[in-house]
């Protein structure tokens, strides 16, 4: 096991820095992005290029990059749903999406303001729908950012120094631990359970609130949502 994991990362770490960065950061961008999202693996990337990283500036100059990924994709949502938004609900692509997903978006974004833009990050579905649903109400752009931005920062601290921690102590211990290979990938499959907990309490914490209030008097130009 030592040996295939090895060779796996060595693999990894053999791509120039650079291109690691740039790949990981354009599946982010287009991970955030409007409905994209659904089909780029943009977390798994990130896991991979992270398991490469050799020293803090390195590490620095991924997250960074990711973040700044992260903010042009949900930037890219936005402006979309400003400009296109009805017609990409109603297309073919946003009918695969289901219309019950939209709503659930809107409602989520209505009632919770800034607090939706913030959590929908760490939600499936919805942080690719979230963007594009915040386009169309009329939410400001700069306020989207204030709340977008540190969703972005944690998520890309959160997952860079994770895998790296554990790549790096795995390595330190690969020549004489022989299960370090199984405790490494113990590692990296406990963090991603974790992570689905999460999502998966996240999602139940909102469903129940969406039950448990009555639907709120918007208007066209979504005033009704908190800042």
């Amino acid at each position: 096991m030592n040996d295939l994991l090895t060779g796996l990362l060595d693999s990894v770490q053999s791509v120039a820095p650079i291109w690691r960065v740039f790949i990981a950061g354009v599946a982010m961008m287009l991970e955030t992005s409007v409905l994209v999202g659904l089909f780029v693996p943009g977390d798994t990337i990130v896991m991979v290029a992270g398991t490469a990283v050799e020293s803090f500036w390195e590490g620095a100059g991924l997250v960074a990059t990711i973040i700044v990924a992260s903010l042009i994709g949900e930037s890219i949502g936005f402006w979309l749903g400003r400009r296109l938004g009805p017609r990409i609900r109603t297309s073919r692509i946003g009918g695969w999406i289901g219309e019950n997903h939209w709503q659930r978006a809107e409602r989520y974004v209505t009632r919770r303001g800034g607090i939706a833009i913030l959590v929908s990050r760490f939600l499936p579905v919805l942080h690719s729908v979230v963007p594009l649903t915040v386009g169309m109400s009329g939410y400001r752009y700069r306020r989207f950012l204030a709340w977008t931005a540190p969703a972005c920062v944690l998520w890309a601290s959160m997952y860079v120094t994770v895998v790296s921690i554990a790549a790096h102590t795995y390595r330190d211990a690969a020549d004489t631990v022989h299960i370090a290979g199984y405790i490494f990938i113990g590692v990296i499959v406990a963090f991603l359970l974790l992570v689905v907990a999460s999502k998966k309490l996240l999602e139940r914490i909102e469903r129940r609130h969406l039950r448990e209030e009555a639907e709120p008097s918007v208007g066209s130009d979504g005033a009704a949502m908190r800042d």
